[in-house]
């Protein structure tokens, strides 16, 4: 029973992941540029005005939603009463992990099928049009580097994980309150004394 809720945390997580990529596809803004040719017939690419910026925003707009995703996602796992504990803690941040990944993959599919690849090789520039504009596809990660892709697949599930252990930690009793309390007394009955 308590393998069935763990795995329904981590499927019901990865499809929601899926979800939080198809809003970020929509909600990211993409980086405007241009890419014009010199006088002496090199390309040379830059971005519009503050438009750089935007390929910050993006990716930190993605760790924005899953990490509300994360938070939102423990407080509800944890209401999950007669399966609270270790199990679900850990299907919760293997959740989430997988979630950040469908985010990352969806988005960065959707976004990629959209803007299509910056055009730097085709951009049909030639000496009597040398300037090109174009819209770039928002980037899912801040780097491409294996640190900062992981960084950003383990954050949302950090802050899920300490959620719910902070919640587990308020509790008082051993049982995290799974199961019904045993120190009642019956109605009508007095108190020992």
């Amino acid at each position: 029973m308590r393998q069935r809720a763990a795995l329904t945390v981590v499927v019901g997580l990865t499809l929601a992941g899926a979800v939080i990529g198809g809003i970020w596809a929509v909600l990211a803004p993409s980086a405007h540029g241009v890419i014009a040719l010199t006088r002496s017939g090199q390309r040379v690419q830059t971005y519009l005005g503050s438009e750089s910026d935007h390929l910050f925003v993006a990716a930190a707009l993605l760790v924005g939603l899953l990490t509300s995703m994360a938070v939102i996602a423990a407080v509800l796992v944890w209401q999950w009463r007669a399966h609270r504990g270790p199990l679900l803690a850990t299907a919760l941040w293997v959740g989430l992990v997988a979630a950040a990944g469908a985010a990352a993959g969806v988005g960065a599919l959707l976004v990629h099928w959209h803007y299509g690849a910056v055009p730097f090789d085709t951009a049909p520039v030639t000496p009597d049009h040398r300037v090109f504009y174009y819209a770039e596809a928002p980037p899912v990660f801040f780097a491409r580097g294996a640190l900062q892709v992981a960084t950003t697949l383990l954050f949302p599930a950090a802050l899920g994980a300490l959620t719910y252990a902070l919640m587990a930690v308020a509790t008082p009793r051993d049982d995290l309150g799974a199961l019904p309390s045993l120190d009642r007394t019956p109605l009508g009955a007095g108190a020992p004394s």
